[in-house]
């Protein structure tokens, strides 16, 4: 698949490293000082611990402390001291020195040389998505060993990494939405400077690399900032930990500032925020989600940088293109709706999250799959006279971003089975290609690309105690993920070590003969979507999808890219079906027909599948 960067070793060692200055925490200084700071308004002392030393910080006003110190070499370990002798790891600090109870310790982020220091990331419109989780996705689950899984993944025409979030958190093993360090690698995963040789890897083999980053809340275990900063958070909280009142400076300068630090500091292509929709309640002027996003294009302008967002608003104002089609605010959305719908009709889960969906499959499908969201200003069964969603038909299929599953499809359900495990191997192929070649971006799921059936559950190492992981919300969460008949005894213990082993991805199965030939379908779908597809979407706008037919398992979607004419034709139903023809050439069959055959669309076979480009 044709790259737009060189392979890792054709690429001459760039002496050249990347430093964001933050206004929170430890900054070396030009002199070679170390400056500490830190907004603290919930103490009238603040001291540092340097090593042995414990030095008095100085107060500057408004609840910020600071102190300048000398002849601090990388290493050096250092934290926080309140009035009572508490110590606390630097809120904002780039590394630990065991866990998030302990102290931060220096580093210095000149000392790593990226190797593809003038890498500019790549468009949006050719993003192909693959989402893991670093702790399982290799047996060592760490940056350094999931780096060496890249050039396969390269191999078979992924264009983006998606991170589950890294920010430190309590415990060795979680999910990495309960952080509490936002600024922190995982210790468990490996240093600052392996999680930046994982993202230069990466570059090298022309592969974006997108966080998932964590602001609707932080976590409940070593959320030391709500002792000495409780004004940083709101009153109302959420389950799983308190929410920033990102209407505050403080706070969101601290928010902004850490998608910023991603961004330059470890050289990354986007951001991926959790629950924005949890976010974005604040009575500011300028809105937080908008504000971020400005503050984000206006620092790269020379780079390509994507912003996504998890929202289940089913807004569009995040997502306007601006006259020249170019982004002001956010690249994409994940499309929940898209994955319900198909879940529940291939499944026949109908209930929990997916009850609104169970209903009119196939228009709602082809109205998704023709013009963005599936609710786009209805009333949804169960929930009154509210109007949920916007119509989203205007905004280019790009913005939409369409997966099977995800971390919290197979985590949530109790039981951690993936999709693989619960609809037959032919319906798979077909929904893998019809996802694959829409025009909007497809997301994998860790071990999709061989339909792996290993169990991905919810996992934590929650200290004893710690009001996380109710037996009574688990099971309820569960059966609202599809899995309605769970019982309580089968409710896995996310707390036990085994619990995050089971969830580890088994490589093996990548390697039978059903994983290798999956493998290869996968390929050369993907090598089919970059060489015909990717090049329409380019600076494709709005308006383009039209819905010619969607009933009863028959499927015909046009969308009108450019001066060419992508057309899709699918027959999920159980008998010989008539379709719109479709004329050009053809890009892809899923069918024991020849092509001859199945061009014929008046006699359309069940379990057939065509996309055709003229």
């Amino acid at each position: 698949m044709d790259q737009s960067q060189p392979a890792a070793d054709e690429v001459p060692f760039e002496q050249e490293y990347r430093v964001f200055q933050k206004s929170w925490g430890a900054e070396y200084t030009a002199a070679g000082e170390v400056r500490f700071r830190l907004w603290a308004p919930a103490v009238e002392m603040l001291s540092l611990r340097l090593g042995e030393e414990i030095v008095p910080m100085s107060p500057t006003g408004d609840g910020w402390f600071e102190l300048l110190a000398t002849n601090l070499a990388p290493g050096t370990s250092y934290a926080f001291v309140t009035p009572d002798g508490t110590e606390v790891p630097d809120p904002a600090g780039r590394a630990l020195e065991s866990n998030v109870h302990g102290p931060s310790i220096l580093v210095d982020p000149t000392a790593y040389r990226w190797r593809h220091a003038a890498w500019s990331g790549r468009p949006w419109s050719e993003a192909v998505i693959y989402e893991l989780h670093v702790g399982t996705f290799t047996e060592e689950g760490t940056f350094a060993a999931a780096a060496k899984k890249l050039p396969g993944l390269a191999d078979l025409g992924i264009t983006m990494i998606e991170l589950m979030p890294v920010a430190a958190f309590g415990g060795a093993r979680g999910w990495g939405y309960d952080g509490v360090l936002l600024y922190t690698p995982h210790p468990a995963y490996g240093s600052p400077d392996d999680m930046k040789s994982f993202i230069d890897t990466a570059h090298g083999l022309g592969l974006m690399v997108m966080l998932d980053v964590v602001y609707n809340h932080l976590g409940l275990d070593g959320n030391y900032l709500s002792a000495l900063a409780p004004a940083f958070f709101l009153d109302e909280g959420t389950p799983w930990g308190p929410r920033p009142d990102v209407s505050k400076s403080p706070t969101r300068d601290f928010i902004v500032e850490n998608a910023l630090y991603w961004l330059e500091e470890f050289a990354l292509d986007g951001l991926r925020l959790d629950a924005a929709d949890r976010i974005e309640k604040d009575k500011s002027e300028v809105q937080f989600l908008e504000d971020l996003a400005r503050r984000v294009r206006q620092t790269f302008p020379e780079r390509y940088v994507h912003l996504v967002v998890e929202d289940s608003r089913n807004i569009t104002r995040l997502h306007e293109r601006a006259e020249d089609n170019s982004t002001p605010l956010y690249d994409g959305v994940w499309n929940d709706g898209y994955h319900h719908l198909i879940h529940a009709w291939a499944t026949g889960e109908h209930g929990g999250h997916y009850q609104a969906f169970a209903r009119d499959f196939w228009p709602r499908i082809g109205k998704t799959l023709a013009s963005g969201f599936v609710l786009q200003g209805e009333r949804v069964d169960g929930k009154g006279d509210e109007v949920f969603g916007e119509p989203s038909g205007h905004l280019p299929p790009v913005t939409f971003v369409n997966f099977l599953q995800n971390h919290d499809q197979a985590g949530n359900r109790g039981r951690g089975e993936r999709l693989w495990s619960l609809i037959d191997a032919d319906l798979g192929e077909r929904l893998m290609a019809m996802m694959l070649l829409a025009p909007q971006i497809p997301l994998l799921f860790m071990g999709d690309e061989f339909r792996s059936r290993g169990r991905f559950f919810f996992f934590s190492d929650y200290p004893e105690g710690l009001h996380q992981n109710d037996p009574d919300e688990r099971l309820q969460q569960a059966r609202n993920f599809g899995t309605e008949d769970l019982a309580m005894h089968e409710i896995r213990d996310p707390n036990v070590p085994e619990t995050f082993a089971i969830s580890k991805l088994d490589w093996e199965e990548a390697e039978t003969g059903t994983g290798r030939a999956t493998r290869t379908a996968f390929r050369d779908l993907l090598e089919k979507r970059c060489r015909h597809l990717i090049p329409l979407l380019k600076d494709v706008g709005g308006g383009v999808g039209h819905l010619l037919l969607a009933e009863d398992g028959r499927l015909a979607v046009d969308w009108q890219l450019g001066e060419s004419r992508w057309q899709l034709r699918a027959n999920f139903g159980e008998a010989r079906a008539t379709l719109p023809p479709v004329h050009g050439m053809t890009v892809h069959i899923h069918a024991d027909d020849t092509e001859a055959d199945i061009r014929d669309l008046s006699e359309f076979r069940p379990g057939s599948l065509i996309v055709v480009c003229g």
